[in-house]
């Protein structure tokens, strides 16, 4: 084998490689511990059968959709995320809430995203992801003070080490980590 063949064949393996490594399906990003798959526009990922299946005539729990509409927002489909969310018979839990909130606020609307946020809190107190969002929004409003009460509220309900204390306090810190 000439070193010119080696090449080629190490090009044609790596690019195989890479290929399917983007062929499969999408994952969402974000800090949520969250593997649940994101499908393409009119599907939606079904945990039982852990496959993309279409949304019209999906037959999946509230809890898969809230769940998958939180991977889509983490993706950074915060419409797709709002309308799957309008599909969730019940409106009024805290995830509910706060995964409205968190695709509202990424839309540019802040205002309306602590609207969310704060109905999240009232309905479970103790939701750390919730106040984590929430002190973000303050941030992005300038308000550090009420961001810092958030941070506080949390370091009480998880400690320092947990994800939303240090994420809050990263945002703090440098905004531009929002």
């Amino acid at each position: 084998m000439t070193i010119t063949t080696v090449r080629i064949a190490s090009v044609l393996l790596g690019g195989c490689l890479a290929a399917s490594l983007f062929s499969g399906p999408v994952f969402a990003v974000g800090n949520d511990n969250s593997t649940m798959p994101t499908c393409k526009k009119g599907e939606i990922y079904d945990k039982k059968t852990k496959k993309c299946v279409k949304q019209q005539s999906a037959n999946v729990s509230d809890e898969n959709r809230t769940d998958y509409a939180y991977s889509l927002a983490k993706a950074g489909r915060y419409e797709e995320a709002l309308a799957m969310l309008d599909t969730v018979r019940n409106q009024n839990s805290a995830e509910v809430l706060n995964y409205r909130g968190y695709a509202s606020r990424k839309l540019g609307r802040t205002d309306e995203g602590i609207s969310y946020y704060l109905k999240s809190v009232k309905m479970d107190p103790q939701y750390a992801k919730v106040r984590e969002y929430l002190g973000e929004a303050y941030v992005i409003k300038g308000r550090l003070d009420l961001a810092r009460e958030q941070l506080n509220t949390i370091k009480t309900i998880c400690g320092t080490a947990c994800e939303e204390y240090q994420d809050l306090n990263a945002a703090i810190v440098d905004p531009s980590k929002i």
